[in-house]
């Protein structure tokens, strides 16, 4: 889980930002700061992991803030001014977004900020991993400005379809345009094996094999030829 703050002076910006991020599970609201003395009194009392941050606000802008911070979390900026992104990116903000901005160009900052996360402190925003077996994966779904929460345990398969992927559940199915091997990267590799260039499965939901087919929930998948010897290793065939 993502922990974020808002920073600006104009309540409708809050107001946008907040909608998109409302689309996007895997992002909790840690506080809505209109000025950068109510930021500090929020930082002071609470751990955040990203800031979306104006420039323009009374008394203290949004650079002279964040020069002050020592540690400073993922930072996007949101500014009307484009004459300030090479100061921006001078800071190393992770991204500067020109208002107004649409929800697709602020997913590609969340995507920048969260695979910085990642890196920085073993945050996954595409996948949530965790100690139980309940691990999260987190998908776009064709035509539709929301992601979906799918447990990895429901999984049955994901099919490679052309410029998309196919992630199967017992009676359901999401269509992600997310690649097959992205998905393959967030998912367990203890429990899904690829055994095509097409199929990633889930062993543990596979109810037979025979010759070159795998039967899952009634479903009989292909085992690719160059993929025979791999199957048969993990699966102790």
């Amino acid at each position: 889980m993502i922990k974020y703050l808002i920073i600006d002076d104009e309540p409708i910006a809050h107001g946008i930002i907040e909608k998109y991020c409302q689309s996007l599970p895997h992002l909790t609201k840690k506080g809505n700061c209109y000025n950068v003395k109510q930021a500090y009194e929020t930082l002071f009392k609470t751990s955040i992991d990203l800031i979306f941050l104006d420039i323009n606000m009374p008394e203290i802008s949004g650079f002279e803030f964040l020069r002050s911070l020592s540690k400073p979390p993922q930072i996007i900026v949101t500014s009307a001014h484009r004459e300030f992104a090479i100061e921006g990116f001078d800071l190393n903000v992770c991204d500067y977004l020109l208002k107004p901005f649409s929800f697709e160009r602020f997913m590609k900052a969340i995507n920048k900020a969260s695979e910085n996360l990642q890196d920085n402190e073993d945050i996954h925003v595409g996948f949530k991993s965790s100690d139980s077996k309940d691990s999260q994966l987190f998908v776009k779904v064709k035509g539709e400005n929301k992601q979906y929460q799918i447990s990895e345990d429901d999984i049955l398969f994901v099919e490679a379809s052309g410029n998309y992927s196919k992630i199967f559940v017992e009676n359901m199915e999401y269509i992600t345009p997310q690649k097959l091997s992205e998905i393959e990267e967030k998912l367990s590799k203890n429990t899904f094996i690829r055994i095509h260039r097409s199929y990633l499965v889930s062993r543990e939901k596979i109810k037979s094999i025979e010759g070159n087919q795998i039967e899952i929930s009634g479903r009989s998948l292909p085992i690719g030829q160059t993929y025979k010897e791999q199957v048969r290793s993990i699966l102790d065939l």
